[in-house]
């Protein structure tokens, strides 16, 4: 697992096993994702497929880009792919006063038409040498052909779209994935876990959920490395600079998980066997990583080992280095 980036302006991980290399999510700029893939050795050219986890922008930023410049497959929910096709060609809503001035304006062309229709008629009576004219008007004159009009690309264009649903297992060259269902304000969000089928190796990621239900408590057990959000202490969101309404999302159940969220779910519900657990999603607003990674700790309290359980922290700026098992 590479974590390139992770946080509010934008996330995406690199999954690899064997042969098989997937990036989950796009959600910096092409440019920015085929950098940082760079920075830490991991070659575009071996990617097999992008995985999505849902539809907000720091997700998907990159996405469309980045699949067509590498002409590699897009993994989403039926319902995921809906919404960012139609967030990339929204439709806007005409006004009352809108449609009447493009009534008026039809009504005027028409107008302007049934004008036009009649004036050969008028002419060919009135002038004596119209027969003439028009005899003699297709050697002297070439009509000029109309330009094609210019077709717009398709912002929503991808090389090839899969489908796949939440708790239906399904597999991507060496690695097997287990989709699971996460509380989150978008249409239908995936946390995911892949399973190295050679290694027999399981890594998870489970960000941009508003709390851990039983079924992520279930998909989360005897996972090696885990990438699970912790982005926002309580008090600093609540004292931070958001809007009341941004902060009432955040810490809706389908908001974000908290340091006291995540730590709960280490300290209760968490198996103790994984080697690394990485700390993602954190808030630059609302919160430090240094509180984040204490209340982690201590929640795992004597389950933390040097072989087992280490913390780390993913960054908005920076991507962390392979964690390789």
């Amino acid at each position: 697992m590479t974590v390139l980036a992770s946080g509010s302006k934008g996330n995406a991980t690199v999954i690899a096993a064997g042969s098989t290399t997937i990036l989950v999510d796009a959600g910096l700029s092409c440019k920015e994702l085929l950098r940082r893939m760079a920075q830490v050795g991991e070659d575009p050219a071996a990617l097999k497929a992008i995985l999505i986890t849902h539809e907000h922008l720091d997700h998907v930023a990159g996405l469309s880009v980045l699949a067509r410049r590498l002409k590699i497959p897009v993994f989403f929910t039926e319902q995921t792919h809906r919404a960012w096709v139609r967030m990339l060609t929204p439709r806007s809503t005409m006004s009352y006063a809108k449609w009447l001035e493009l009534m008026q304006r039809e009504k005027e062309a028409r107008a302007e038409q049934t004008a036009a229709a009649f004036a050969p008629e008028a002419a060919s009576t009135d002038s004596p040498d119209s027969n003439e004219s028009e005899s003699e008007a297709p050697a002297t004159a070439e009509r000029s052909e109309p330009a094609a009009p210019k077709v717009k690309a398709d912002p929503a264009f991808l090389p090839a779209i899969e489908y796949f649903r939440a708790g239906h297992n399904f597999s991507i060259g060496d690695i097997d994935i287990n989709p699971f269902t996460i509380p989150h304000d978008a249409v239908d969000p995936c946390g995911f876990v892949f399973h190295a089928r050679s290694e027999s190796i399981r890594m998870a990621i489970a960000t941009d959920l508003g709390y851990v239900p039983p079924n992520v408590k279930m998909a989360l057990k005897q996972v090696d490395v885990l990438l699970l959000e912790s982005n926002h202490d309580l008090e600093m969101l609540k004292d931070g600079p958001y809007p009341w309404s941004v902060k009432q999302r955040v810490l809706s159940r389908v908001g974000h998980l908290s340091n006291t969220a995540a730590a709960e779910f280490l300290q209760r519900d968490y198996d103790g066997g994984a080697h690394t657990i990485v700390l993602g999603h954190l808030s630059q607003s609302n919160n430090l990583p240094e509180l984040a990674r204490l209340a982690a700790e201590q929640a795992i309290g004597t389950r933390m080992s040097l072989l087992g359980n280490r913390v780390l922290l993913a960054a908005q700026d920076a991507p962390l280095d392979p964690i390789c098992l």
